[in-house]
């Protein structure tokens, strides 16, 4: 029966596909393509301290619904029919939650939060069921998971039938249920709290899911570059801002997988609590990796829109904002995984807060070209005094 023997339904511990990415895994993923174009383009056309706001609460949306999806696979198989059907049927319920993002604190809010409900909610019941007879202390975490996602439910459900303020006050209530879920252990009354022995996970498997998915909001910046180059006239100024968004996007790249993805798996797959570090490296830490390459593609649509206006705060939001809050993400997330946060990028927020100094005389495109010459700095000193460092010895290295 296809829903008969649940305990097979698990991936099979010790075994060499325990940490291997499906491709039913990556074919999901392909929703969050649109997620993270949605999410781009409405956060450019409402660039504004609230559209700002609605911007960063959509984008911890998209990113804690993709996220426990990425844990629950880490323990379920896949490559099995139920567990494949269950991502099938998240992938259309995920569609239909990236196409109303850009009506979602509007008319179609209830579209968004019930879309969400339905695949946070609906995801963490099924893996109860899976879990039932296969690992009683997985189980009973993920019955205590359903109990808070239902409770938070709540929120998003009646926020969406509200309007303006009230609408973003539910949804905030909802996202801080949420997000304060694992740091509080995800405590029910009568049936406990869970500890950080309990999540057992394959640091491998998930930390290649987190790399996928800053690929693919990598490949959205690159994508959407080239979609607007295709679209402009070509001029001497135009190909420049295409090879600084080009070159930026690039350096985005180097400064996340040339050592602190390798490094990141190599110390979680080694650490006697990989739960906990899990929890801190990719649960919270790619969340300000997410969005400073979110805000860093807003920014490359700015450079090609008005790559001869004057560069003013708000542009410099974008345009610095973006590597900043990227170099910050990557120093959490560093600083977990090696116990030594790096230098290069301390040094590379300052370079870019010192560009704020140069406002009032540069324009945009100029600015750009700065900011990218930063990120250019950052990924070649990391590479300089890591490259030297021999493998087995990357995971305690400085830099």
């Amino acid at each position: 029966m296809i829903l008969g023997g649940r305990e097979n339904w698990l991936r099979a511990k010790g075994s060499k596909n325990e940490s291997k990415v499906s491709f039913v895994e990556l074919f999901f993923d392909l929703v969050f393509v649109f997620s993270i174009s949605q999410l781009a383009h409405t956060l450019a056309e409402h660039f504004t301290p609230l559209g700002g706001l609605e911007a960063i609460m959509l984008i911890f949306a998209v990113w804690w619904v993709w996220v426990f999806t990425a844990w629950v696979t880490n323990w379920l198989d896949p490559d099995r029919m139920p567990v494949r059907i269950m991502l099938f049927t998240l992938m259309f319920a995920g569609l239909i939650l990236s196409a109303s993002i850009p009506e979602a604190f509007g008319e179609k809010g209830i579209y968004f939060a019930g879309a969400y409900v339905f695949m946070q909610v609906g995801r963490s019941l099924f893996t109860v069921y899976a879990l039932k007879n296969a690992s009683k202390a997985n189980h009973r975490n993920f019955l205590r998971i359903t109990s808070w996602l239902v409770f938070s439910a709540i929120f998003w459900i009646a926020g969406a039938l509200m309007e303006g303020e009230t609408r973003v006050m539910f949804w905030l209530i909802a996202l801080v249920i949420e997000y304060s879920a694992p740091a509080l252990g995800f405590r029910v009354p009568g049936l406990g709290k869970s500890t950080t022995a309990d999540w057992n996970v394959s640091g491998a498997h998930l930390a290649e899911r987190c790399a996928l998915f800053i690929i693919i909001c990598l490949g959205e910046a690159v994508l959407q570059a080239g979609k607007t180059f295709a679209e402009q006239p070509v001029t001497p100024l135009i190909v420049a801002v295409f090879i600084t968004a080009f070159v930026g996007t690039v350096a985005l790249w180097w400064i996340y997988f040339q050592f602190g993805h390798e490094r990141a798996v190599h110390r979680i797959e080694h650490d006697d609590t990989p739960g906990s570090l899990a929890r801190q490296a990719f649960t919270y830490a790619h969340i300000p990796i997410l969005a400073g390459i979110m805000l860093s593609v807003v920014g490359d649509e700015f450079l090609f829109a008005h790559p001869h206006g004057a560069a003013d705060m708000r542009t410099a939001a974008a345009l610095l904002g973006g590597p900043a809050v990227f170099l910050l993400g990557n120093l959490w997330f560093k600083g977990v995984t090696t116990g030594r946060p790096p230098l290069s990028h301390m040094v590379g927020l300052g370079g870019l807060a010192l560009l704020l100094l140069t406002l009032p005389m540069v324009v945009v495109y100029q600015l750009g070209i700065l900011a990218t010459a930063v990120l250019v700095v950052v990924a070649i000193w990391e590479f300089a005094s890591l490259s030297r460092v021999v493998p087995s010895s990357r995971s305690t290295g400085g830099h």
